[in-house]
């Protein structure tokens, strides 16, 4: 069997539970090749050694299975070490695990290949997921609140942000949300903003990478609402908002403070009375009588 890409990629991936990314694999053909390039030398000790034969086998009784030689499971073919190339591009490595994820997804044995933001790796299909976490005895997953998934929205597209920008960008309390989010591994803390108090500063992990299934964050969508230009210019004007003064308020101002606005009362025109109203009788005055006509 000569050199075949595609058997060799699905071997390194079955081979390892981490994630195998392009460079792992070119790496592993570099020193494929250097270890080819070495001069084969036999240990004088093993060629002047008498050889050593085997001690018998014990006998096996009637009923039980044939021996299996394990070297018979997997011979090692020589041809697939033949015609090694020397150099494999990214894009062969990338055209290689698309075929071998379609092969995956056509088979449907329950495998898929995952082309996470580490690199490749072989895992099982989500709809299996039951199973696994029967056989683990772990805990169906627990979905993320609303707020956190705000919270989580908010550093992704801000980070590295610290948690008074979150606050006042959502307008309440991120602690409860800001705990759960590093409590599931999806955030983490990045160090220390250079302001005042040297706040804590947050953004994302891998992990967050892998729970909304992109490989950087470059690929998340682009939002006009939280792009950081914008951000920044909200935050500007919130946090430099100052409140009224007096002199704005109409107030008189203290000593030192400048003039005082005009505060000088104003009269306003009595409205005339009608000709045809008479006023009103005050209390002091008599009722007025009339005499009967004799």
């Amino acid at each position: 069997m000569a050199f075949n890409l595609k058997k060799v990629l699905r071997a390194l991936l079955f081979s390892t539970s981490q994630p195998l990314s392009v460079k792992d694999i070119q790496a592993a053909f570099t020193r494929f090749h250097e270890q080819a390039a070495l001069p084969q030398v036999e240990s004088e000790d093993s060629a002047d050694a008498p050889a050593v034969e085997p001690a018998p086998a014990a006998p096996l009784p009637d009923d039980a299975p044939p021996a299996i030689d394990p070297l018979a499971l997997a011979p090692e073919d020589p041809e697939l070490y033949v015609d090694v190339p020397s150099l494999i591009t990214s894009t062969q490595i990338r055209e290689t695990m698309d075929e071998i994820a379609n092969e995956l997804r056509e088979a449907d044995q329950g495998l898929v290949l995952i082309d996470g933001s580490n690199g490749y790796r072989i895992a099982t299909a989500p709809v299996f997921a039951r199973w696994i976490r029967v056989l683990r005895n772990e805990p169906p997953p627990v979905k993320l609140s609303q707020t956190a998934l705000e919270t989580l929205a908010v550093i992704a597209y801000r980070q590295p942000v610290t948690r008074t920008e979150i606050e006042h960008i959502r307008g309440v309390s991120a602690e409860a949300g800001l705990n759960k989010l590093l409590e599931r591994e999806l955030v983490y803390i990045v160090g220390r903003a250079d302001l005042p108090g040297r706040p804590l500063q947050y953004g994302t992990t891998d992990k967050f990478l892998e729970f909304v299934g992109i490989k950087s964050l470059s690929e998340l969508p682009a939002s006009d609402v939280l792009s950081n230009r914008q951000i920044d210019e909200w935050l500007q004007k919130t946090t430099a908002a100052k409140p009224p003064t007096d002199a704005e308020m109409g107030l008189p101002l203290e000593l030192g403070e400048g003039e005082s606005p005009n505060l000088a009362g104003v009269d306003v025109p009595a409205a005339e009375a009608s000709p045809a109203a008479e006023p009103p009788a005050s209390a002091g005055d008599a009722p007025a009588t009339t005499e009967p006509t004799p």
